[in-house]
């Protein structure tokens, strides 16, 4: 995994493929994340959000979901934005040293029939992020900076809580940067600091802690997603922030 960090980002590559490390065990993450050209059917997100796009999306989801509480379902709809959103970014910089343009105006996204989102667009390929990480802030800084923030904005718009939105950001950051990276401590840097990089508050804080539970270590939530209010969607299990969710199937 080491000498995967020293790929450069080539602007020039004619592949249709984003980034290099979009390939054996993640290669599913070209389909989530693509070139804006390559992704025919993609709306800018401004457009998508600001136009009415986002509640005719919401509205095609809720007709699978039958007759459940909107806020479950826009919270289910945002985990699917989160992890198409940050486990590709995360995957790029970290194993091909590829800074992606995740700015929230120049992305564009594409839907499944049922409304939930099936993949982003980006401008162009980035640019080279060699250099040594001092902790998680640095590998997601863009995210933090330049477009989770207005997409917390916009679905929180939506009736449910800015928290719930970071809490659901938080679940896939936890689970790409380990990935890529083991932590030296049971808990990231960006769950455990109060203050970002540049002063401000961390609004991952807290959001996400690891627990001893029967033997084994385990991720907790400290807000629920509500997906126990969907039919026929399963318990996130030991994850789940309600203690009577986390044993029912």
């Amino acid at each position: 995994m080491a000498s995967a960090r020293h790929h450069i980002a080539d602007p020039d590559h004619s592949a249709s493929v984003l980034s290099p490390a979009f390939a054996g065990e993640h290669a599913w993450c070209s389909e989530k994340m693509a070139l804006s050209a390559d992704l025919p059917d993609g709306i800018p997100l401004p457009l998508f959000f600001g136009d009415g796009g986002f509640e005719q999306a919401i509205d095609r989801y809720a007709e699978a979901c039958g007759d459940s509480d909107r806020r479950a379902i826009v919270s289910m709809w945002s985990l699917y934005y989160f992890s198409a959103l940050s486990i590709p970014y995360v995957l790029a910089r970290r194993l091909a040293a590829q800074e992606l343009p995740v700015a929230f105006d120049g992305m564009t996204i594409a839907l499944q029939d049922d409304g939930l989102p099936r993949a982003f667009g980006v401008p162009h390929r980035g640019r080279n992020a060699g250099g040594h990480e001092e902790d998680g802030f640095e590998a997601i800084g863009p995210l933090l900076e330049e477009h989770i923030p207005e997409a917390v904005r916009k679905l929180a718009a939506s009736g449910i809580s800015a928290k719930l939105c970071w809490n659901n950001a938080a679940v896939y950051l936890d689970y790409v940067l380990r990935l890529t990276r083991p932590p030296e401590s049971p808990d990231l840097t960006i769950f455990v600091r109060g203050c970002l990089p540049d002063g401000g508050v961390n609004p991952l804080c807290g959001s996400l802690r690891y627990v001893e539970e029967d033997g084994e270590r385990v991720a907790r939530r400290k807000i629920c997603c509500l997906r126990y209010m969907l039919p026929g969607v399963q318990s996130c299990g030991k994850l789940c922030a309600l203690p009577s969710q986390r044993n029912v199937q």
